[in-house]
């Protein structure tokens, strides 16, 4: 019986022996269990590794011979690449003012460009056109490629001329628009354009946001210092360029300590046309908007005052807005044109008809049009700012009236109503509520980055 155990520890000893000389590197340990004797046991512990300074060094070099240095320049000097430059054309541009803005020293690709019709049809003297090209290592024209969208139809104009082994060659195309979503923000310092352009964000979105909330704060006078906005919008691109943007989808703007939040929502019970909703499901379009203009400046409140041209005190009753000559004016509700064209001290005057008995003046326009008898939607154009009439300068003035009792215009759109979203439809507008609200989060949260 130990013979037979004798044996077996023989074995595993020869077996760690032999894994040691095929792995050197490795220290092995073995634990063998070995029974001795009929009545106990006993547990051995050994090292058969052996100790890297007993180990034999050897020291091999080698010499290595290095290419040869002259096929080396040779190919650097046959060596090509290609450069890619991006720019935005200005209304001023020739062909030549391009080029060099771009980076191109080519008189045969510019006497190309100077005569071909689709270059002088599609680019030369129109602003906002994304260009992209490609050139040579010594500034030669490779490919040219212009883009724009001129329609709101989702599709974008495509002008590409390419260098042939004949010349040059250009083509015109039509491709779909992708949409992309940017979410940012801002913080008023002294006005709503101004933010926006800090924050490189698009005019025609800074247009919409005033326009979403245009029910809830009055841009022209209720704006403070500190004032905030974050808003996540529609960008679309042809080929990964952005080319124009799209709607708002969800703005934030936080004034005066309140908070007034928007998203769009079309209802799919419904299939009606979308429109803006608190998150909460109310509808942001009221019956009235606040301003009959855009941007301007309240000069005259509904209130008494001393009259410039009667030179007397007397009530005023309506509002005064600052604009120059030309500035559109729209109407604040649906109505209809219950009167269009001269009368007294308001010259060129529109007076629309509203539901309930209320109706609106418009005086002192430059230019009217529309019509008597003419059915008005809100926000549509109805004339331009002027001085006809008793006006010492341009700007409109603006009446609303209640039963022919005049009434401050300033208040009227925030008291007007709002329409919820329909009970069908609060299930899907709800998941979106929650998705709105996390995105205007991250706007929020990129807006205090940028500002530290």
């Amino acid at each position: 019986m130990n013979h037979g155990l004798i044996t077996v520890a023989r074995s595993l000893l020869s077996l760690a022996g032999t894994t040691i000389q095929r792995h050197p590197k490795h220290v092995g340990m073995l634990v063998a269990a070995l029974t001795l004797g009929a009545g106990g046991g006993a547990f051995a512990v050994a090292s058969f590794a052996p100790d890297p300074s007993d180990l034999p060094v050897r020291e091999i070099l080698e010499t290595v011979q290095p290419a040869p240095f002259a096929p080396q320049v040779n190919a650097l000097d046959t060596n090509t690449f290609n450069l890619f430059r991006s720019e935005v054309t200005r209304s001023s541009d020739t062909v030549d003012t391009l080029l060099k803005r771009l980076g191109l020293d080519d008189s045969l690709a510019a006497a190309f460009m100077r005569t071909d019709p689709l270059v002088r049809q599609g680019l030369l003297g129109r602003a906002g056109r994304n260009v992209t090209v490609e050139a040579s290592d010594r500034s030669a024209l490779v490919k040219f490629t212009a883009r724009w969208s001129p329609d709101d139809n989702g599709t974008f104009k495509r002008l590409v001329i390419e260098r042939t082994a004949q010349g040059f060659a250009s083509r015109m195309e039509t491709a779909p628009l992708s949409t992309s979503s940017r979410l940012t923000g801002g913080t008023i310092q002294s006005s709503l354009f101004a933010a926006t352009d800090d924050a490189n964000i698009p005019d025609a979105i800074a247009t919409q946001v005033a326009e979403i909330f245009s029910g809830d704060i009055d841009f022209h006078r209720a704006l403070r210092k500190g004032d905030r906005f974050s808003v996540v919008y529609e960008t679309l691109e042809g080929d990964g360029e952005p080319l124009r943007t799209g709607r708002v989808l969800s703005a934030e703007f936080i004034n005066g300590g309140k908070t007034f939040q928007a998203a769009w929502f079309r209802d799919p019970v419904s299939g009606g046309k979308g429109g803006y909703y608190t998150l909460d499901g109310q509808s942001l379009r009221r019956a009235y908007l606040a301003s009959p203009m855009e941007f301007s400046r309240v000069t005259s409140g509904f209130k008494m005052r001393f009259h410039p041209i009667l030179q007397t005190w007397r009530a005023h009753l309506g509002v005064d807005y600052a604009a120059p000559t030309g500035t559109p004016v729209r109407s604040v509700g649906d109505g209809f044109v219950e009167f269009a064209g001269v009368q007294n001290g308001f010259g060129n005057v529109v007076i629309l008809k509203h539901r309930n008995n209320h109706s609106t003046v418009y005086a002192h326009l430059s230019r009217i049009n529309v019509r008597k008898g003419e059915n008005i939607s809100q926000g549509q154009n109805i004339g331009a700012v002027g001085a006809t009439g008793w006006a010492t300068g341009p700007h409109l003035h603006f009446e609303f009236r209640v039963n022919g009792v005049h009434h401050d215009p300033l208040t009227i759109a925030r008291e007007s109503e709002a329409v919820p979203v329909s009970a069908a439809a609060k299930p899907a507008f709800d998941r979106m509520a929650s998705d709105v609200r996390q995105e205007l989060s991250a706007a929020a949260s990129i807006q205090d980055s940028r500002a530290q």
